[in-house]
């Protein structure tokens, strides 16, 4: 997810979207643990869009 694709969307939708991609990033490490994936590198991407996300929220949270 781009950063613009970020910026767009409201604090409510923002904070959901975290949310769920957390929930992804637990349950993609469980599977891997399991069974590893085909592509380790999600794991990364996932972890950077949730970092990226948390960052537009705070910056927001400052701006306020």
């Amino acid at each position: 997810m781009k950063i613009n694709e970020i910026k767009e969307l409201e604090t409510k939708d923002l904070v959901e979207r975290i949310e769920s991609e957390e929930t992804r990033l637990h349950q993609m490490k469980l599977n891997h643990a399991i069974t590893p994936l085909e592509n380790p590198m999600q794991l990364r991407a996932v972890k950077k869009d949730i970092a990226r996300m948390k960052t537009v929220l705070r910056q927001r949270e400052l701006n306020k």
